[in-house]
C-alpha cells in the first residue's frame, strides 16, 4: 500500500510536515511517515513505494541501538498497542507509525558532520570554515574531517529554509548548559552510529538530531539517523575530491539539476525509473544497517 497523505477521522490531525503526518490522541502524539519525498524543501507529486516504512523501521532500529546514550520519545511502534480510536486504521499504520510522547521541542536543529560536503563544503570554500568552526587548509569536497564537528541550525518554518549558526548563538538561544549538552549527546550519538554504520558498508557523512524536553529530561525525538537526515554513502564507493554516490536523496536532487527543474513548485513528476532507483536506495540502507532483506517485495 502506497500512502501519499493520511486523513484518519476521529483522530485529531495536528501537522502535515514534508514526509510525516502528526496526530494528537489524548496524551500521546502519532507519527505516520508518509511515502512523500521532497527535494530543495518542495514535496513532490510522486511518492516513493514504502519509503515511509524505511524511514520508521530505521528510526525504530536506531532508537534502540542509542537508548544507553540519551532516552528517546517512543511509546510504542505495535500498532495493536495503540489506542483503540487507531485501531481502524491499522493497515495504513503498520510498519510506518509511532506512538510517542508529547515533547517542547528545542528550536535548533543539531548537525554533526563528520565529513565535508553540502554547504559545509561551500562555506569552506568560501570562508575556510563552518559555523564560525575553522578548518585545516587544502581539504576536498567529501574529505572525512580531522574529527566530527558540531554545526547546528535554526529550525525554519514551514516553507523557509534552516540557516546554519554559530554555537555561540546556539547557546543564546537554549542557554549554554543546553547547549554543551545537546553537542556533547550529538556527537557521541554519530560516533557510534557511524562506527557502526561503516562496519555494514555505510558511511554517515553527515546527520541531524532533533531534541525535545519531556518534563524538564533532554530526549530524542523525531526521526533518528534515516536517508531523509543523512548523508548516507557507499563505503565501496567512497573517493574524496568528488560528490558522492549515496543511499539518500541526493540521486533525486541531481535528476532535477539534470532536467533544469528551477527549486520552485510544482515539481515535476517523477519517471517510473527514478521511482524505482530512488526505492531501492533507501531499502538498500535499511539492510545493510538492520539486516533486513526486502529485496524487490513490498515491505
Amino acid at each position: 500500500m502506497v500512502v501519499f497523505e493520511t486523513n484518519f477521522p476521529g483522530l485529531k490531525l495536528v501537522h502535515r510536515g514534508k514526509v510525516r503526518d502528526l496526530y494528537e490522541i489524548d496524551d500521546y502524539l502519532l507519527l505516520v511517515a508518509t511515502d512523500r519525498i521532497s527535494a530543495y524543501d518542495v514535496v513532490m507529486p510522486t511518492p516513493i513505494p514504502d519509503k515511509g516504512k524505511v524511514l520508521t523501521q530505521m528510526s525504530l532500529f536506531w532508537f534502540d541501538y542509542l537508548k544507553d546514550i540519551v532516552p528517546n520519545h517512543l511509546v510504542t511502534a505495535d500498532v495493536n498497542a495503540y489506542p483503540a480510536s487507531c485501531l481502524p486504521y491499522r493497515e495504513e499504520l503498520s510498519r510506518r507509525s509511532m506512538l510517542v510522547v508529547k515533547a517542547d521541542p528545542l528550536p535548533v536543529e543539531c548537525i554533526v558532520r563528520g565529513y565535508l560536503s553540502g554547504s559545509a563544503w561551500a562555506s569552506y570554500k568560501r570562508e575556510g570554515e563552518v559555523c564560525g568552526l575553522k578548518l585545516p587548509p587544502g581539504l576536498r569536497e567529501s574529505d572525512r574531517l580531522p574529527e566530527p564537528i558540531f554545526t547546528p541550525s535554526t529550525k525554519a518554518a514551514q516553507g523557509e529554509h534552516d540557516e546554519n549558526i554559530t554555537f555561540s548563538q546556539m547557546a543564546e538561544i537554549i542557554g549554554q548548559d543546553m547547549a554543551n549538552k545537546v553537542r556533547d549527546i550529538s556527537l557521541a550519538i554519530y560516533l557510534k552510529a557511524s562506527t557502526y554504520a561503516e562496519e555494514r558498508g555505510i558511511i554517515i557523512a553527515d546527520t541531524k538530531f532533533e531534541f525535545g524536553l519531556k518534563d524538564g529530561e533532554l530526549i530524542l525525538i523525531d526521526e533518528v539517523l534515516t536517508p531523509d537526515s543523512s548523508r548516507f554513502w557507499p563505503r565501496e564507493e567512497y573517493e574524496p575530491g568528488r560528490p558522492q554516490k549515496s543511499f539518500d536523496k541526493q540521486f533525486l536532487r541531481d535528476w532535477l539539476v539534470s532536467i533544469g527543474w528551477n527549486k520552485r513548485p510544482p515539481a515535476p513528476e517523477l519517471p517510473e525509473d527514478i521511482v524505482k532507483k530512488t526505492r531501492n536506495r533507501y531499502i538498500e540502507a535499511l539492510r545493510r544497517l538492520t539486516g533486513e532483506d526486502f529485496g524487490d517485495n513490498a515491505l
